[in-house]
């Protein structure tokens, strides 16, 4: 079933000789497409030839970038390429849905490892493992890679929060220029070669936005700073300060121009990474003040100063070496520099302290001419390798991020290529001896693990043949014997041996491997290895000595003495380190060389890789000489040949990259099946989320089945999708597989399922808002119409209780008036009888009036002649006051003015020649009513038919009352 995918055999089911030329002729004729060719597991067939002019064709059309696979081939440009490596590019494969169906790029690899992050999917965290040889771009591809991930994981919702990422960030990419300055070197192979391994790990948070970040390094070269091989240059940072220190700085540095020095090979040679003003602002972003970096390039120009100290053998054993010419001035200059006594220095430098006996007895031995360049070399290295871990500290520091503040990382694994040079070392061995490391890695997680998972949970695969370098990492550690333990073991016996009975041990002892040469024409003793690379050639000279990496006790209690405040730091006086430094001879704790550090470190680094989800890079180096548009074919078959790169096409081609448990995949995708009906039953889906620990695995198994086959249904675009363990699928090539305990699949499936578990979330926010609206509504309405119930009661019951106090208010003025209108009524009529009595018998009547009938009762008129009167009180209760309001009602009563108490009381109609206030008005007339607040006042009594009209003449008067 899987035999065969594409088109691309991918077992001992391939075609014959005869087809295979065919096919391949055909291919290779067809130049026009070739570079148009993104994916190497479209290439058919797949052979190193196809694949080599594929990548020739799409390097020739300026297309560097190429996947294989799991893996992305990236080619060295060897010339600047801006527009491919830009923030609107970058934004551009962040915000594609999908970046897989863009064109193949780095910033393709790290939005996938982004959105892994984000989706959750175990293991969690990512790692990007950026591999290939010295010079193929591993540097310049990992500094693009935390640039892509500053832009695309700076997301905050505040200003604040913004300002904060924004720090962090520049720091994270701030600490790849001095890193670089520090760690790196020109080498024969690149101008930017890293001499240190580094594993970054971008540290997020929930939100995925970046936090913080750690560094960790790995065996840093630091025999470089006083051992450099022809054609080569030390460190960037000694050149950068030579050539852009200022002249106040010179001068306080001590570096005049032109001035030579032993360790500084090469110095006409600019390269792009001299640029000393970029490794200070970058400095001063990390947190490293301007008198700190001063401090630091002081101590480094007096290792500068301390390489140009040479000595002279002497003949006499018992004396210590002489100095040669001039070389006494450059001790006083490095002494300066470091802020160490002179004397001590030079005597440091030339005579060894013994210790020996039981009661350990302190001699002084001069030393050779070797040894004392080797204590030279020594306290230089010490130094330097001090200054490293340090700068390394302040990074980790200045972009730390609390453990509570972050749950993933995303790593990035950058360490030195492979190397072989005319002369290795120990420094070679380790380095290759990673490379093995990492390559053994991939191929025990993607060639040899996933074919062997496949036969496990039941595939039907042909297994494909890969180069597998077990067996060059046997050679190099493994155990009981092998290169490593040897070398340990010379260190733990400490005993003389040459380099040439170190090459006789391990040929003897290693004989039967088969990754182990010899060099018969070669003078020099040597070992060869067979790395998966190719063969390298490691001298045995020095080997003992450099794995040793003996520090002798008096050059860090000299450095202890040192009153500079960096050296002070960098070498405090520790009672805890002298143990370590000075052991004693009944000691047997082991020492710890330099390949047993480096290969725990390896062994920890490691184990990071294993509990992440791996992505490769490859970078191939197009020519050795770094000429753009140069492809050497030779050179860039043998790095596909070593990175087995036409196996990793087969088995991508014909493999499933993703895995998934079944558990896993059923929590994850079981919400696919909620827009349709349920298969299982309701008691199998409770059961699996209790997960009790008493069912056993079948029976699990038994209950996922069902949900994996319903879920997988969901997936009408793959005719494939259902199959299970044992199921055959014909005709049609496979996309996903449900193996015994995992749920198989390729890229474009799980970018389906993904794509379909979105739009249900979706759904199922929509259906949660829209309930939650019509709960919102529902009870804003309720809400509502309590509030108008509410409402209309307290209205209701506000109006019934004042209505009530009117009515109540009503009553008691009605009563008031009824019994003030009755009072008023009698004693009117009581005093009108007498007044009118008065009257006629004193006052001539007027032409105008007329007396009332006999008959009539003195009740009914006094009524009438009272009611003109409450008219007029009522009308003149604001505006007649006090004695107005007596004349008015004497004038309405008619009462006599002959009283010797009262006063005179003239009307206007009597100034007028008016004999009655019953006359009609003459003039103009002026209305002074104003409506009564009772009830009954504006209601007029009837009259009898013989009563006297005109009661309202009172209020038709022309001039005011107080004028009378």
């Amino acid at each position: 079933m899987l035999q065969q995918v594409n088109g691309h055999s991918s077992g001992p089911a391939a075609p014959g000789g005869k087809a295979l030329g065919e096919d391949l002729q055909e291919f290779l004729g067809q130049e026009a497409p070739l570079h148009l060719l993104d994916d190497l597991t479209k290439v058919n067939p797949v052979t190193l030839e196809t694949v080599l002019r594929c990548l020739q064709a799409r390097y020739m059309a300026d297309t560097f970038y190429t996947n294989a696979g799991c893996t992305l081939v990236a080619l060295n440009p060897f010339k600047p390429v801006p527009q491919l490596y830009s923030p609107d590019l970058m934004k551009e494969y962040h915000a594609a849905p999908q970046p897989q169906k863009l064109k193949p790029h780095i910033f393709m690899v790290g939005e996938q490892t982004y959105r892994n992050v984000k989706s959750l999917i175990e293991p969690v965290n990512q790692s990007i493992v950026v591999s290939g040889e010295s010079g193929a771009g591993k540097t310049w591809t990992s500094r693009c890679l935390m640039k892509f991930y500053a832009v695309v994981a700076a997301s905050p919702t505040s200003w604040e929060s913004h300002k904060i990422a924004e720090r962090i960030e520049q720091r994270i990419l701030n600490s790849n220029p001095v890193m670089e300055a520090f760690g790196n070197a020109c080498t024969l192979r690149n101008n930017n070669s890293s001499r240190f391994g580094k594993f970054i790990q971008l540290q997020m948070n929930r939100a995925h936005q970046m936090t913080g970040a750690a560094v960790q390094t790995y065996l840093l070269e630091k025999t470089r700073v006083a051992c450099q091989a022809s054609s080569e240059r030390n460190f960037h940072i000694f050149y950068q300060i030579c050539k852009g220190a200022s002249a106040d700085e010179r001068l306080q540095w001590h570096l005049p121009k032109g001035a030579a020095f032993s360790w500084l090979p090469n110095p006409d040679r600019t390269l792009e990474e001299d640029c000393f003003e970029v490794t200070r602002k970058a400095m001063l972003h990390l947190g490293i003040d301007t008198p700190t970096q001063n401090n630091i390039f002081k101590v480094l120009a007096g290792l500068l100063h301390l390489g140009n100290v040479r000595f002279a053998d002497c003949e006499d054993e018992a004396q210590p070496c002489q100095l040669m010419d001039n070389a006494r001035g450059f001790v006083r200059t490095s002494a300066s520099l470091l802020w160490l006594p002179e004397d001590p220095l030079l005597e440091t430098l030339r005579i060894r302290t013994i210790r020996a006996g039981r009661q350990q007895q302190v001699f002084r031995k001069p030393c050779s001419l070797a040894e004392c360049d080797t204590r030279r070399d020594c306290l230089a290295k010490l130094i330097y390798a001090r200054l490293f871990d340090w700068l390394v500290s302040v990074i980790n520091s200045s972009i730390y991020a609390a453990p509570d503040s972050w749950t993933t990382f995303i790593g990035l694994l950058d360490v030195y290529g492979f190397e072989s040079f005319p002369d290795n070392s120990l420094e070679q061995l380790c380095i290759n001896y990673a490379n093995e490391k990492l390559q053994q890695h991939f191929v025990a997680h993607y060639l040899r693990a996933q074919q062997e998972e496949y036969a496990l949970e039941g595939l039907e695969w042909s297994f494909v043949n890969y180069q597998d370098n077990q067996t060059c990492l046997d050679l190099i550690e493994g155990s009981p014997i092998s290169i490593c333990s040897l070398l340990n073991e010379e260190c733990r016996l400490n005993r003389p041996s040459s380099a040439a009975q170190l090459q006789t041990r391990i040929e003897s002892a290693l004989a039967g491997s088969p990754r182990l040469g010899h060099d018969k024409l070669s003078r020099e003793p040597s070992f060869i290895v067979v790395h998966y690379a190719g063969p390298v050639r490691y001298h045995t000279a020095g080997l003992v000595e450099k794995n040793k990496d003996p520090v002798p006790p008096e050059l860090t209690r000299l450095l202890q003495q040192s009153q500079d405040p960096l050296l002070k730091v960098l070498f405090p006086t520790d009672p805890e380190e002298k143990p370590q430094e000075e052991p004693s001879g009944k000691s047997r704790t082991p020492v710890l060389t330099v390949v047993s550090k480096f290969k725990a470190s390896l062994e920890q680094l490691l184990q990071v890789l294993h509990s992440t989800t791996p992505h490769y890079i490859r970078c191939i180096k197009p020519n050795s000489k770094g000429q753009a548009q140069t492809f050497l074919r030779e050179e860039v078959l043998s790095q596909l040949e070593a990175c087995g790169l036409v196996e990793t096409i087969h088995i991508s081609a014909a493999g499933f990259p993703i895995r998934v448990s079944h558990r896993n995949f059923v929590e994850r995708y079981a919400l696919l099946r909620w827009p349709r009906p349920r298969t299982a039953p309701g008691p199998q889906s409770s059961s699996l989320n209790e997960g009790r620990p008493e069912r056993s695995p079948q029976a699990e198994e038994a209950t996922l089945q069902p949900l994996l086959q319903d879920i997988l249904r969901t997936l009408p675009a793959l005719p494939g999708a259902a199959a299970t363990s044992g199921s055959s699928v014909q005709a049609t090539p496979v996309t996903v597989h449900c193996g015994r305990t995992k749920v198989f699949m390729t890229d474009s499936t799980l970018e389906l399922l993904e794509r379909r578990r979105a739009q249900v979330l979706e759904q199922c926010a929509r259906c949660i808002q829209t309930g939650w609206r019509r709960h919102r509504h529902r009870k804003q309405e309720r809400q509502r119409r309590a509030a108008v119930l509410m409402q209309a009661a307290i209205r209701s019951w506000l109006t019934r209780k004042h209505v009530q106090r009117l009515h109540v208010a009503a009553t008691v003025i009605k009563r008031a008036w009824q019994k003030w209108r009755i009072r008023m009524a009698f004693l009117a009529s009581k005093e009108l009888d007498g007044v009118e009595e008065k009257h006629l018998f004193q006052t001539p009547r007027s032409p105008s009036s007329f007396p009332l009938p006999q008959a009539q009762s003195w009740l009914p008129g006094a009524i009438i002649r009272l009611w003109p009167l409450g008219l007029v009180l009522a009308n003149a209760a604001v505006g007649v006051h006090g004695f107005q309001r007596k004349l008015v009602v004497w004038a309405c009563l008619q009462l006599p003015t002959s009283s010797p108490r009262s006063y005179s009381v003239q009307t206007a109609q009597e100034q007028d020649g008016v004999a009655s206030i019953r006359a009609l008005p003459q003039g103009s007339i002026k209305f002074h009513c104003r409506k009564s607040p009772l009830r009954y006042a504006d209601i007029c009594p009837e009259p009898s038919s013989d009563s006297v009209t005109g009661f309202n003449q009172i209020l038709l008067e022309r001039h005011r009352l107080g004028d009378v």
